[in-house]
């Protein structure tokens, strides 16, 4: 699911700023921007956003500001070398009335802050980002559950017409013995050519056909995953790779439906129409389930 969340925090020496955004993968996956003063903490802020994330694509911004003490001064060993490369650059294409933008370089990372002799970033720093973070991932989440509310009413509303479509195959299924027993009819026909047809052994070789290519069993299996479904979108926890697997059953199941009912003529269209209609929805849940967590 999608979502976006961003916390300031102050603390003694300044302040942090850490900003989420999510975006929909089958699995977690971290990418991380952050000042390379920070890079020994990134695990803490993995652990943070994982106590509460479990899928989805995150960027994860993180910006210091000290406003405090000898770290709030310019890395002038830095400025130094950006000067020096735009004096060299300038000069190199003959680029004159040029200055340096001071606004950009001071934007780059590491030219205002602890600078290079800087030592260890300190526990209150620390606190402050993971703090941040953990807050962070709680606003990240609630925006993704409101949209996750809305991509599981789409869901149930599609899971609602395939027991509306698995209901009128059912109706239709009745009368799979008669189309049997008109197939057979006209097949021995012309196999025979003419010849009477004894109607109790043309009866018991259809219902041998129909029960072989009864459905009932498969549509049966069809409104119990239904019903599944709606259970795990209604409960708690994490349902995406769970509502995966049962869609794929549910998905073979509509497969095994086709498969049965070809040669029936009209009858036999219905029901491949019918059918075809379900698989379009259960796609269309399994493209919508790969947002959910």
């Amino acid at each position: 699911m999608t979502g976006f969340a961003r916390i300031r925090r102050a603390f003694g020496e300044g302040e942090v700023v850490v900003s989420l955004k999510s975006v929909n993968h089958r699995g977690l996956d971290l990418h991380f921007h952050m000042p390379t003063e920070l890079d020994a903490i990134e695990n803490d802020v993995r652990g943070a956003i994982k106590s509460g994330v479990v899928r989805g694509h995150v960027q994860i911004h993180v910006s210091l500001t000290r406003t405090a003490g000898e770290a709030a001064g310019l890395n002038r060993p830095q400025l130094d070398l950006y000067m020096t490369a735009f004096r060299e650059a300038a000069k190199a294409y003959e680029i004159e009335g040029q200055w340096p933008d001071l606004n950009a370089a001071m934007a780059i990372p590491g030219m205002l802050g602890a600078g290079a002799e800087a030592g260890e970033v300190g526990e209150e720093v620390v606190k402050a980002v993971v703090e941040a973070t953990a807050e962070a991932v709680v606003a990240l989440n609630v925006c993704r559950a409101r949209e996750g509310a809305v991509t599981a009413a789409e869901m149930l509303q599609r899971c609602e017409n395939i027991r509306g479509l698995v209901s009128r195959m059912d109706e239709i299924r009745g009368g799979a013995v008669a189309a049997f027993q008109k197939r057979l009819r006209e097949k021995l026909a012309d196999l025979l050519h003419g010849a009477a047809i004894e109607p109790q052994r043309l009866a018991q070789e259809a219902a041998v056909l129909a029960d072989r290519s009864d459905i009932a069993e498969e549509l049966m299996r069809l409104r119990t995953h239904a019903g599944q479904l709606e259970a795990m979108l209604a409960g708690d926890g994490e349902v995406g790779k769970r509502l995966d697997f049962l869609l794929q059953e549910m998905n073979r199941e509509a497969n095994t439906v086709l498969s049965k009912t070809g040669g029936l003529g009209d009858l036999g269209l219905t029901m491949t129409e019918l059918a075809l209609e379900a698989k379009s929805e259960i796609d269309k849940i399994r493209e919508q389930s790969l947002n959910l967590e």
